[in-house]
């Protein structure tokens, strides 16, 4: 029988939740604009490069270790909101960094934001959520970090267009964050999403799982009557999530430390840090210089950015409309393979490129038939995969955890990757990422159980049971 929901209200719910994933992916890309900006004016070598690259991910290590666990004590709504002032803060002290070190400080705290959003975000989506909308409504957190690609890309477009159209602002602030030294105002712009997100994130209750974890029964059945449009559906609803919650009568680690619970997470883990060696960071962070690698200027490496973050963005909303409908192992399938296929296709060019001739047109069709295969596939899956995979009661840790593998992973390629495109030259680097696609697929083969159409005490039993 077809339960009746609000609909709209789900929506409104899911997408301010989703705003966190646009400063995620803002603060994410806009890196790739200012590297050889701040590179320049600092006289970065390449180990310092890394590391201004690589700092906000340190941050979003930090964030993911005490996110969970913030999570599961004072609530999603509270975190949400101490993610939005860690990305102020860090938007203001970079536009205003006296210093090198001062600007990691900023970046860090930015990164602490990026880990926090990372987890509680998509969690938050998937506890209100039910099971026939949940793939989709999740993935608007997917789009919103895309959307926050795209803008980051075209901020820094445009941006870097202004400082160099011969414009001046004066003497003062505002010429230097806008003009003089323009990687700033890239990285200052983040503020203003933050400041709208902490402003709307206060509109929202709390999720009512959470709610009922914490025995505010009253409270839950409140939201749970505003989502499900029938009282007895919400009543339902409140029983079953109780019943499932209540069974659970270990301490948190111990349960942690069940067989069929701690296999949902190490698998979680396995595949949150191997799609970090897939190449979507290299390509997010260094795709400019990569483009620069292959004989683009600077304005067209950036302008080649742009198209790969509108690929992106575009495909995630075809992908948030189909998730549902064909399954997320399916999608993995289907991606990943065509990911493999342009990763060799890539490597192909950058090792025979100068024999055959071949264009840089060929290099950006395959980028953007990668960034495509990426996007209807890992990027879409992961984070829907993560929120639904875990037990109301240890949703929060276990999260953290695969967030910790999967900020790991996103940390060592992005450190990794100067090392890797000068020492086993771009060519050897892509060949690499190809061959990281096969134990993912594997794994999600072998070890993961579809999803699509379970509600989420249905996947907890599953895991109950091994």
């Amino acid at each position: 029988m077809k339960t009746d929901i609000n609909f709209s209200y789900l929506v409104f719910l899911s997408v301010v939740a989703a705003l966190g994933g646009f400063l995620f992916g803002y603060d994410a890309a806009v890196i790739s604009g200012t590297i050889s900006l701040v590179t320049t004016q600092f006289r970065l070598d390449q180990i310092q490069t890394g590391w201004f690259v690589g700092c906000a991910l340190v941050g979003s290590i930090i964030g993911v270790l005490f996110a969970g666990k913030l999570s599961d004590r004072y609530g999603r709504k509270i975190t949400m909101l101490i993610a939005a002032l860690f990305f102020s803060v860090s938007g203001i002290g970079c536009a205003f960094a006296g210093g090198f070190d001062q600007l990691v400080v900023a970046r860090v705290l930015g990164g602490v934001g990026i880990g926090v959003v990372s987890i509680v975000s998509p969690l938050y989506i998937s506890e209100v959520s039910i099971a026939r909308y949940r793939g989709r409504l999740v993935s608007l957190y997917q789009l919103a970090v895309t959307l926050g690609f795209l803008g980051a890309y075209l901020a820094n477009y445009q941006l870097l267009h202004f400082s160099q159209s011969g414009a001046s602002l004066g003497s003062g602030w505002m010429n230097t964050i806008l003009v003089s030294e323009v990687w700033r105002g890239m990285l200052g712009f983040s503020c203003v999403p933050s400041l709208l997100f902490f402003l709307v994130v206060l509109f929202i209750p709390e999720s009512p799982r959470w709610l009922v974890l914490k025995c505010r029964d009253d409270k839950a059945l409140g939201v749970f009557r505003k989502i499900y449009l029938l009282s007895r559906d919400a009543v339902v609803q409140l029983s079953e999530t109780k019943s499932v919650v209540q069974s659970e009568s270990k301490s948190d680690w111990k349960f942690l430390l069940q067989p069929g619970i701690l296999k949902a997470v190490l698998i979680g883990a396995a595949i949150a840090i191997l799609g970090q060696f897939m190449g979507v960071n290299a390509v997010l962070y260094y795709g400019p210089s990569i483009f620069e690698e292959a004989g683009l200027s600077g304005g067209d490496a950036l302008f080649s950015q742009v198209l790969v973050g509108i690929v992106n963005a575009v495909t995630t909303v075809i992908a948030v409309f189909i998730i549902d409908r064909v399954g997320r192992k399916k999608l993995v399938y289907y991606g990943v393979s065509g990911m493999v296929l342009s990763l060799l296709l890539i490597g192909f060019y950058f090792r025979f490129s100068e024999v055959l001739g071949l264009s840089n047109s060929f290099l950006l069709f395959f980028f953007l038939f990668y960034v495509f295969c990426c996007a209807i596939s890992i990027s879409a899956v992961i984070f829907v995969l993560l929120s639904e995979m875990y037990p109301t009661r240890i949703r929060g840790i276990a999260m953290s955890i695969a967030g910790f593998a999967l900020w790991v992973g996103t940390y060592l390629v992005g450190q990794l990757t100067p090392w890797m495109l000068q020492n086993l030259t771009p060519a050897g680097t892509f060949l690499l990422f190809a061959f990281m696609c096969v134990p993912y697929i594997l794994i999600v083969w072998k070890l993961v159980p579809e999803t699509t159409g379970k509600s989420l005490e249905e996947i907890e039993r599953y895991w109950m049971k091994k």
